[in-house]
């Protein structure tokens, strides 16, 4: 599970517990004015993921890491498909963070405000 936070114009996402160890970061700051938009999407966790270069991917049970798909870097961080936030980027390194959190709908509010400031 990851937390997200903004802190100093950043989105700050800390990477929870074991995941650590398998999406291989603790911790992603993307600037601001680099986060296109959030929303909750249960039904990601679902979607195909790509090749994986490095992380993890048992399904049904946790994918984490960085994965690439139709030319894009991807980094997931979800066990529980039901709490995922699909975040979106420009000029980063990953074209989207797809995490899991406590409240998704709370951390997507989240989101929106800070980028509409």
């Amino acid at each position: 599970m990851a937390r997200v936070s903004i802190d100093n114009g950043d989105l700050i996402v800390e990477i929870e517990g074991l995941d650590k160890l398998w999406s291989l970061k603790s911790r992603l700051a993307i600037p601001l004015g680099n986060v296109r938009g959030a929303t909750a999407d249960p039904g990601m966790a679902k979607e195909p993921k790509g090749l994986r270069a490095p992380g993890t991917h048992l399904p049904g049970v946790i994918t984490a890491g960085t994965f690439h798909q139709d030319g894009e870097r991807v980094f997931w961080d979800v066990r529980d498909g039901a709490r995922a936030v699909v975040i979106e980027l420009a000029d980063e390194r990953y074209a989207r963070l797809v995490v899991e959190v406590a409240d998704p709908h709370a951390t997507v509010a989240l989101i929106e405000r800070a980028i509409t400031r």
